[in-house]
């Protein structure tokens, strides 16, 4: 799968590792050039391109045109939409996802067009509002206008899959565990992976699922 993503900060660059390592074809766009030198040393030179990702010739160059998806991230809220409306636009692209660092601009990128968004700030107030804890399954965000949810959960003693492979697991339909943090580490989920204590699980699933997810990840109050 060919992925451009746009903007080198921390976001694009820590996507575009996790990314490569999924063995997806990457490319990351910095119209900087100091910065951009720097993550081809860090990235592999064939992982990066100097150029403006909201330029037609840069798109053009890059190959907008046979991307399967892509997913602009930069600290500007308008140059991500303007590059997601092109890849709409212009170049009949299939999936772009956008990062909204003002979440009072979601609903614009929802009216041109543009269905996934991802806000920082909108995830880190559901956490904060919700005391995330352990056992409980938490919403981070939507996909797919509403119909895909984000969900996380911190797995305590208690928790029933908690010693259990994933492919063991009778997840709801059409649910994936895509993420797991272990002692400060990301973790490629794999079906022979084992769910332990103080595992941070990050799933994707139908937002009508979420309650069939709970009831398998929380254990039962007595």
């Amino acid at each position: 799968m060919y992925m451009i993503l746009v903007g080198g900060g921390n976001v694009g660059v820590n996507l575009a590792k996790r990314l490569i390592q999924r063995q997806h074809e990457v490319l990351l766009l910095e119209k900087d050039a100091r910065q951009a030198t720097r993550l081809s040393n860090m990235l592999g030179e064939e992982h990066v391109y100097v150029g403006d990702g909201c330029e037609l010739s840069t798109q053009k160059a890059v190959g907008f045109g046979r991307a399967d998806v892509v997913i602009a991230v930069t600290g500007e809220d308008e140059d991500n939409m303007v590059v997601c409306q092109m890849a709409k636009v212009v170049w009949s692209c299939d999936r772009v996802l956008a990062r909204v660092n003002d979440p009072s601009h979601e609903e614009i990128f929802r009216q041109i067009g543009i269905d996934d968004t991802v806000s920082a700030t909108g995830i880190i107030f559901n956490l904060l509002e919700q005391q995330i804890a352990k056992d409980e399954l938490i919403p981070l965000g939507a996909l797919a206008k509403g119909n895909i949810e984000i969900v996380e959960t911190v797995l305590s003693s208690r928790s029933p899959v908690v010693g259990r492979r994933v492919r063991d697991l009778t997840l709801p339909p059409q649910t994936n565990i895509v993420w797991i943090l272990r002692d400060g580490q990301g973790l490629v989920v794999e079906g022979d992976t084992e769910l332990k204590v103080g595992d941070e699980v990050v799933a994707l699933l139908p937002s009508d699922r979420a309650e069939e997810l709970r009831m398998l990840f929380v254990p039962t109050k007595v």
